[in-house]
């Protein structure tokens, strides 16, 4: 090992105060040039301070759409199973979103693999650093369940290296497929939206964007959660041509079948509702994605993949009432137990 490789020659990560959720504390992740031109850009990585056993490994979240990482109440269930949790929110959301920047705009999904490496990188150092196994569990909401398999799958390949440190993967209704009208899903459609993309990859999508999801969530409406409207507005951020040619081309390639490598939980409500305004029904069901599409698509994600359907979950199953929470929850806990948490003779180094 070379005198730069050892730990104490690491530069020590400057982590500070986070501003959104109080006892917590982030590390700004700076990235390359962007080739979207909204430099400049960075990632942001959340964390509570303080050493915590972690004899399992940690967590990496990654938010979706319209989306920052705010969910507290998960930091606590996998710190109380022995994780140690981090968030990672990508370039241009949440607390990495700044005034130049299109929001949560990428034109490939494949240029979060940056920020992903890095944060896998810091993870695995600090495990090693606390004596806790270099292993972790990524979790992936909505967008972000799109985005993890697809970097799974890459770094299976090109990165064994990396790739060795991950050991599940967690989806929360991941996002594998367009809803609307079957003409929206045909490979025909996806090439003129890639056309379009091309040249015109910032103009916002024409569409008419409900605020029922917000609206059932937000504690200011008809919800329990607290978080910042203007980092997740009630009626979300507009789609534009590119970021969604950069969907459509993803999740075409998820539909020809990937292996991330690792066992899989793919989560998701057992109905879906959509409204053009709130009413109670969107609270026990998903009102953004089909969850048909879900349950079709998750198997095509891996060799090893565990599909659930909860009862009156909402879209983030995290996020739902009482009762489909504890169930989601229950799920969670149950795939740990049979497929990720470390095993006795893991533990004795056998």
């Amino acid at each position: 090992m070379s005198v730069t490789d050892s730990p104490s020659a690491r530069p020590a990560h400057n982590w500070r105060p986070d501003h959104f959720l109080d006892h917590y504390e982030i590390l700004t992740l700076p990235l390359g040039p962007d080739p979207d031109g909204e430099d400049p850009i960075s990632a942001t990585l959340i964390r509570r301070p303080g050493s915590r056993p972690a004899p399992n490994g940690a967590v990496l979240y990654v938010h979706g759409f319209t989306d920052y990482f705010f969910q507290e109440e998960l930091d606590r269930f996998f710190a109380d199973r022995g994780y140690a949790f981090y968030a990672l929110d990508l370039r241009k959301c949440g607390r990495s979103l700044t005034a130049h920047h299109t929001p949560h705009y990428v034109s490939d999904l494949a240029l979060y693999d940056e920020e992903l490496n890095a944060a896998l990188d810091i993870l695995t150092e600090e495990l090693a650093e606390a004596g806790s196994a270099e292993r972790v569990v990524v979790v992936g909401h909505s967008t972000g369940g799109l985005v993890t398999p697809l970097w799974l799958d890459r770094l299976r390949r090109t990165d064994p290296k990396r790739h060795r440190h991950v050991r599940g993967l967690l989806l929360n209704s991941p996002w594998l497929d367009l809803q609307g009208e079957a003409a929206l899903r045909t490979r025909a459609a996806a090439r003129i939206l890639s056309t379009v993309g091309a040249l015109r990859g910032k103009t916002p999508v024409p569409r008419e964007l409900s605020a029922a999801y917000g609206e059932s969530l937000h504690e200011s409406v008809h919800g329990e959660w607290s978080y910042d409207l203007e980092r997740k507005p009630l009626g979300g951020f507009g789609p534009r041509f590119g970021w969604l040619s950069a969907v459509r081309q993803a999740q075409l390639k998820v539909h020809g079948g990937i292996d991330v490598g690792v066992p899989v939980l793919s989560l998701r409500s057992d109905k879906s509702r959509f409204r053009s305004t709130y009413d109670v029904a969107v609270d026990t069901a998903d009102c953004v994605l089909d969850v048909n599409h879900i349950a079709r698509w998750s198997p095509f994600l891996g060799r090893r993949v565990l599909s659930v359907a909860v009862d009156d979950a909402r879209h983030d199953v995290f996020l739902s009432q009482e009762g489909p929470r504890e169930r989601a929850y229950a799920a969670v806990g149950d795939w740990l137990s049979a497929e990720i948490d470390v095993r006795t003779d893991e533990k004795a180094g056998r």
